[in-house]
């Protein structure tokens, strides 16, 4: 197809959001059942104007999918206002660690006695599968960065975390298949993959965003300079932490999060207002973008939610990309009655198993467990770590059948969650409100 008529799909898609955005707020699913259906038509199960087979793009793919899930961890890191003392730290990081290492475990064993997969095989697709999306799931996380909600903010932080507490058991995976070096009785990897790349990934990210975010505020503050150009600072941190990380052999997941999270905790330290950043925005006397940019008062607030605003444009863009693209490639995923049985039984047994086991303890709420356990959402997250596997060496034939069957979990958890989100959500604010407004 001729490239004018590409710009004007992708052109019409971008000015259709645009419009009905709002309305599609209020309907019964979410944006990526849209994209993805426009992408199905668009595909072979449609017109057959968008045809590409997954494997011969599987470096682009790899690439595309990063690119997203990197700018969503990092706006997942922007929108986390809490102080670490808060209680509400600790269910997410339960769910990140303890959660997924059991949904790990739990999809590998039906990986080998369900769809016979070998070992290193089955406990990669674990690794593909057990990872929320941080993507795909901006339904059910925190709204805002002032959003004290406890199931929202546990279902954020799960999603920012768990993208990168799965890639160790990723290269445990390809390690067992001969694909990666893990060493004598799995040294280096709990070494190398486990330990140190995912304290170093946290420990440049969170080094990096302190810094740039304590310069920029200082030289806004002091001298009026480096004001107005956040779009860059935001892809700059990000390709800095990231880029940083991975020449470290570090987890650049993990860093790019941390990195939104550190500029996040530099806001909260120099704004000196228990306030908002945008009631601080909103309270504040000045009305010019340049005062309010340099300001003593607002100008850790501004750059922070200046740059959370882009991130978030930018994330929607991707989203409709990558979802357009699933659509277009269900023809390739694998929805025989063998594989149904599988995600039925990954969302529906593994997820609540793997939550109601370790989703306990400090800051959890008990009521929440139903909802966490439903929304396990797979998505962009694992098509990246999908992509990954078959760009290191993946034999073809292995390749193919995990891929059908990733696409295949994938398309049908953007349909069950991309349908079922608004209502349930719909309920749990209800009822939320109602119990605050109790007596």
């Amino acid at each position: 197809m001729e490239v004018g008529y590409w710009f004007a799909i992708v052109g019409a898609l971008l000015v259709l959001m645009a419009l009905i955005g709002t309305v599609v707020k209020r309907l019964p699913l979410t944006t990526s059942l849209l994209y993805m259906s426009v992408g199905a038509i668009l595909g072979p199960l449609g017109f057959g104007l968008l045809v590409f087979d997954p494997q011969d793009y599987a470096a682009e793919l790899e690439r595309l999918t990063e690119i997203a899930v990197v700018i969503s961890l990092f706006t997942v890191g922007l929108k986390m206002r809490t102080a670490f003392s808060d209680n509400r730290w600790h269910p997410p990081l339960k769910l990140a660690s303890l959660t997924m290492l059991l949904t790990v475990g739990l999809v590998a064993l039906l990986g080998t006695s369900f769809l016979g997969l070998s070992l290193g095989a089955a406990v990669l697709l674990g690794a593909i599968l057990a990872p929320t999306d941080p993507v795909l799931a901006s339904d059910v996380q925190v709204g805002h960065a002032a959003d004290r909600d406890r199931l929202r903010f546990s279902l954020t932080g799960e999603a920012g975390l768990n993208d990168g507490t799965a890639f160790p058991f990723v290269m445990l995976g390809l390690g067992l298949m001969g694909l990666h070096e893990i060493g004598k009785n799995a040294w280096r990897w709990f070494a190398v993959d486990l330990t140190w790349a995912v304290v170093g990934g946290l420990a440049i990210g969170w080094i990096l965003g302190l810094i740039v975010g304590r310069v920029t505020i200082y030289l806004r503050r002091r001298y009026k300079h480096a004001v107005g150009y956040e779009d860059f600072l935001a892809l700059g941190l990000i390709a800095l932490s990231y880029g940083a990380a991975l020449s470290a052999h570090a987890y650049g997941f993990l860093a790019v999060f941390a990195a939104g999270l550190s500029l996040r905790h530099v806001e909260m330290g120099m704004s000196g207002s228990h306030l908002g950043p945008q009631q601080i925005i909103d309270d504040a006397p000045e009305t010019r973008e340049e005062d309010l940019a340099t300001s003593e008062g607002t100008a850790p607030a501004y750059l922070t939610q200046s740059v959370l605003n882009f991130c978030e444009q930018m994330e929607r863009i991707l989203e409709l990309t990558v979802v357009l693209l699933i659509g277009a490639m269900l023809t390739y995923a694998n929805f025989s009655t063998r594989s149904l049985i599988f995600a039925a039984l990954s969302f529906g047994v593994v997820r609540p198993i793997a939550v109601y086991l370790t989703y306990h303890g400090k800051g959890v709420v008990r009521s929440h467990r139903p909802y966490v356990a439903w929304f396990g959402m797979r998505g962009v997250g694992s098509l990246y770590y999908l992509f990954f596997a078959v760009m290191h060496g993946l034999p073809e034939p292995l390749a193919k059948e995990i891929t059908a069957l990733v696409l295949a979990v994938v398309a049908i958890s953007v349909v069950l969650h991309g349908i079922s989100v608004t209502p349930i959500m719909s309920r749990y604010t209800r009822k939320t409100q109602a119990s605050t407004a109790s007596p």
